[in-house]
């Protein structure tokens, strides 16, 4: 799709995914999503860190309320690439807790996962060493994948305030920002 800001996948697979997901969720007892690809813990962690990417606020519903670890765990089940990349990616998030703190990324304190976080999030960092850049890589697809699993559901697309196209006949430009 020309001028999408997707990166992982184009529109109309993310839209199908997201349905795919929903149909699993309205046959399921309970109404749970069974990830495919992460175990439990995984999984566990998976949502932690979309969360931390897009969290809940005052506006929206945040990544987990979008669907964001679901459609993550969906693609990732069914391509190689990302099976490795999340896989080992995940893997370095709780070895280096556990090196630095003692505990796995979910049992370590907030603050110490902002931080480890912060590390992998800019690409500065990749001058620490190798395992800092792949591990770089690895948090810019998964931020990737978050962007696209939330803003391609319907709580982002209502976040956004995306109408469709839709013809206008007035616009009226950007709202005054309070304060300037």
């Amino acid at each position: 799709m020309a001028g999408s800001v997707l990166r992982v996948i184009p529109l109309e697979a993310a839209e199908y995914a997201h349905h795919m997901i929903d149909a699993e969720k309205a046959d399921a007892p309970g109404g749970t999503y069974t990830p495919k690809f992460f175990d439990a813990q995984g999984y566990k962690t998976l949502q932690a860190v979309c969360e931390t990417i897009i969290p809940a606020d005052a506006d929206s519903g945040g990544a987990i309320e979008g669907g964001a670890p679901e459609f993550i765990d969906l693609l990732t089940s069914e391509n190689e690439e990302y099976k490795a990349k999340l896989g080992d990616g995940f893997k370095w998030l709780d070895a280096t807790c556990t090196t630095r703190y003692g505990k796995a990324f979910l049992d370590s304190a907030p603050d110490q996962q902002q931080e480890t976080l912060d590390l992998i999030a800019y690409r500065k960092n990749a001058a620490q060493g190798e395992d800092v850049a792949k591990a770089i890589e690895f948090f810019s697809l998964l931020r990737n994948m978050t962007a696209d699993g939330f803003f391609t559901s319907k709580v982002g697309i209502k976040y956004l305030g995306y109408k469709g196209n839709t013809y206008l006949t007035d616009f009226p430009g950007c709202p005054p920002v309070p304060g300037v």
